[in-house]
């Protein structure tokens, strides 16, 4: 494997590995429709494929941390809208727990090694 494969799928799967929280977190803030998720994450700069998103979504929704609700739509048919469940809210405080410190643990690791 080359390295710019290697470093290609390394950062593919640390992408990946937050994508469930960063969902979890766009979806805590307001109703949110598919399309706005997938324009979040890009706005992000975490680009992700619609055929990324609807599975995710759907495991986060069978694991009773996301809800949805129909409403009807100006602009065609209605719109599946998700809010984060009491179970979402709680991962997503654990998981903002587990960022933080991860992050610090990284963050020591660079400031050490420029030692």
């Amino acid at each position: 494997m080359s390295p710019e494969s290697i470093e290609g799928n390394t950062k593919a799967q640390m992408r990946k590995g937050i994508l469930e929280f960063c969902i979890l977190l766009i979806v805590s803030k307001r109703k949110v429709y598919a399309s706005d998720i997938l324009q979040k994450l890009k706005d992000a700069d975490l680009l992700v494929v619609e055929g990324t998103l609807y599975p995710l979504l759907s495991r986060l929704k069978n694991a009773e941390l996301l809800a949805y609700e129909w409403q009807e739509s100006k602009n065609g048919p209605p719109r599946k809208y998700y809010t984060l469940t009491k179970k979402g809210i709680a991962m997503l405080k654990d998981l903002n727990g587990t960022w933080q410190s991860l992050r610090e643990s990284i963050e020591s690791l660079s400031i050490s090694s420029h030692a």
